[in-house]
C-alpha cells in the first residue's frame, strides 16, 4: 500500500474502502464546503471498485484529527484507451475541494507520485473552475445550472414559450410520472436510448448500486401514458439544496408524446415541493442534441474545465462519441441485437470512465 506523507502537521492520508468512520468524517466535510459536489462523497469509492473494479486512491487531508480536503481518484487501466488516473472516472465534475491552497497543493503532489508509481500515461481533473492554467484543457464539456423558483406558476412561466407549449402538450396527454422503487423500467428505458445513439450501457448493477449507495439521494423518476406505458425516465442525484438528472432514457415515442418535456417540468415541480433551490441539467457536449435541448429550457451552457497532465501522451485523449474515428464503431453498434449490445456494453464503457 502506498505510504502517507507528513508536511507540518498536515497528513495526506488514503480512505481505506471499509473504513466507515472515515467516511463518514469524509462526507461530513463534502457536505459542509461550498466547492463540493456530489461526486466528492466517499460512497463513489465502493461505486468505482465494486461495479467497475477500477482501484481507487481516495485522497484526504487531515489536520489534529480534522480533514481539510479531499480528492477522489480512481485509476484507468484499459487494453483500449490506455492508463489515466482520473478525478474522477464516471462523474463530471471532480478535482481537489480543500480549506487553503496549501491543503490543494499537498493533495495534488500526492496524486502526482501515485501517477508516477502507477506509470500513467496522463492525469485528468474535471474541474468545474480552470486551476491550471499551463495544462492542456478539454473544451468540449458545457453544465447548465439554473435556480429553481419557489411555485408551480413561477416555473412553468420561467420555460421558453416553445418547450412550455411541449410541456402543456404532455399534459393534455394524460402523461403521469411516478418515483421508481427499483431500475426495472428505468433500464429498459436507458438502454434503449443509449443504442439507438450507438453508444454502449452501462450494466444494470450499476444502477442498481447508486440507489443502494445513496439511498434518498438517489431517485428514478419514470413518466407514463395514462394506461402505464413507460415512455421516458431519469435517475437523479439529490445534493443539499440541489439536484442533477444525471442519466436518462426514452423510447422513440416519447418526443411525439412530448414525454421528455413533461418529464423535467415535473421534475422541476417536485424537486421545488421538495425545497430544491438549483436546477442542475448536468453535462452536455457543445454541438450535441441534449446541449441544443437544454438551451431551448433557457439554460446558459458554461464550460467544464477539464485540465490534462500528460506523462506519455503528446495531446488530449478523445474517448468520445465526437471523435471521427468511432464514426463507423457507432454506427455498426446501432445494428447490434439490444440484447447483445447490452451484455458487450459493460466490458467497454467500464474503461471509459
Amino acid at each position: 500500500m502506498l505510504q502517507s506523507f507528513e508536511h507540518s502537521d498536515l497528513t495526506i492520508r488514503r480512505l481505506q474502502p471499509n473504513d466507515m468512520a472515515t467516511a463518514v468524517r469524509w462526507d461530513e466535510f463534502v457536505m459542509s464546503h461550498p466547492a463540493a459536489t456530489f461526486f466528492h462523497r466517499a460512497g463513489w469509492q465502493r461505486i468505482v471498485r465494486g461495479i467497475f473494479q477500477h482501484d481507487t486512491y481516495f485522497l484526504y487531508a487531515e489536520l489534529n484529527g480534522c480533514i481539510q480536503g479531499v480528492l477522489p481518484l480512481g485509476h484507468i487501466n484499459s487494453w483500449l484507451f490506455g492508463s489515466s488516473l482520473v478525478g474522477l472516472p464516471f462523474a463530471v465534475y471532480g478535482g481537489v475541494v480543500s480549506n487553503g491552497q496549501h491543503v490543494e497543493k499537498l493533495l495534488e503532489m500526492e496524486a502526482y507520485r501515485i501517477a508516477k508509481h502507477l506509470d500513467v500515461e496522463h492525469v485528468e481533473w474535471r474541474n468545474i473552475n480552470p486551476r491550471h492554467a499551463d495544462w492542456p484543457v478539454q473544451s468540449l464539456y458545457y453544465t447548465f445550472r439554473k435556480n429553481l423558483l419557489s411555485n408551480d406558476e413561477a416555473i412553468m412561466l420561467a420555460i421558453p414559450r416553445k418547450q412550455r407549449a411541449m410541456v402543456r402538450k404532455g399534459i393534455r396527454n394524460g402523461l403521469k410520472g411516478q418515483i421508481d422503487q427499483d431500475v426495472e423500467r428505468f433500464f429498459v428505458l436507458y438502454a434503449d436510448n443509449v443504442h439507438r445513439h450507438g453508444t454502449p450501457a452501462l450494466p444494470k448493477r450499476y444502477f442498481e448500486a447508486l440507489m443502494a449507495e445513496f439511498g434518498a439521494d438517489c431517485e428514478i423518476f419514470t413518466v407514463t401514458t395514462s394506461d402505464g406505458l413507460a415512455l421516458s425516465g431519469v435517475l437523479s442525484f439529490y445534493f443539499r439544496d440541489e439536484i442533477l438528472p444525471y442519466y436518462a432514457g426514452d423510447i422513440e415515442s416519447a418526443r411525439e408524446m412530448a414525454a421528455n418535456d413533461f418529464k423535467y417540468w415535473e421534475l422541476m415541480r417536485r424537486a421545488s415541493e421538495r425545497g430544491v433551490k438549483v436546477f442542475d441539467f448536468g453535462r452536455s457536449k457543445l454541438g450535441s442534441g441534449s446541449y441544443a435541448f437544454k438551451r431551448n429550457w433557457g439554460f446558459e451552457p458554461t464550460p467544464l474545465h477539464y485540465e490534462y497532465c500528460l506523462y506519455k501522451r503528446n495531446a488530449i485523449p478523445q474517448n468520445n462519441p465526437s471523435n471521427s474515428k468511432y464514426k463507423l464503431l457507432i454506427s455498426t453498434w446501432r445494428r447490434l441485437p439490444l440484447g447483445l449490445a447490452n451484455w458487450l456494453g459493460p466490458f467497454i464503457v467500464r474503461n471509459l470512465g
